[in-house]
């Protein structure tokens, strides 16, 4: 073969960044013990995010089928952790509502995605770690719906 991929441009940094981050956290999320597979405390982290929201807009929010997030939130309401309430501008949808009881497994998560910053911290001074923040949220920007609206005028 000729042509020579660049594993260090953008798109591959991001990519094998999130697929490390993620394999991390989700060991992490397991060695807690809580008893949550990372899916359903992904799906938890989102609906404390999200607030009371519609169960296909966290569908989409998290990038998940809308068959594979209602079993993560079956088993998150069987476990108390979640309900589910009619929406009442639209009877036909339903709102995720976290539960009281939900407080303790999401600081369990917390402490798991703390620990996930840590580590990617490593090495970087306070000042780096804030000026790649700042820039990762400038680029997450150029995606929003109002700079793809912009972005066809």
């Amino acid at each position: 073969m000729s042509i020579t991929i660049d594993t260090n441009t953008f798109g591959f940094l991001l990519t094998d960044l999130a697929r490390l981050i993620r394999a991390d956290l989700d060991q992490r999320i397991v060695d807690e013990g809580i008893g949550l597979t990372p899916g359903e405390a992904r799906t938890l982290l989102h609906a404390a995010r999200a607030g009371e929201v519609r169960q296909n807009v966290l569908a989409d929010r998290m990038g998940l089928e809308a068959m594979t997030l209602s079993t993560y939130v079956d088993r998150l309401e069987d476990r108390g952790l979640v309900q589910r309430v009619s929406d009442p501008s639209d009877r036909r949808a339903k709102l995720v509502r976290l539960t009281p009881a939900a407080d303790e497994a999401l600081q369990a998560i917390m402490r798991a995605t703390a620990a996930v910053r840590g580590r990617a911290r490593e090495g970087l001074s306070e000042e780096e770690w804030e000026t790649l923040r700042q820039l990762l949220q400038k680029v997450r920007l150029n995606f929003s719906p109002a700079a793809e609206e912009s972005g066809r005028e």
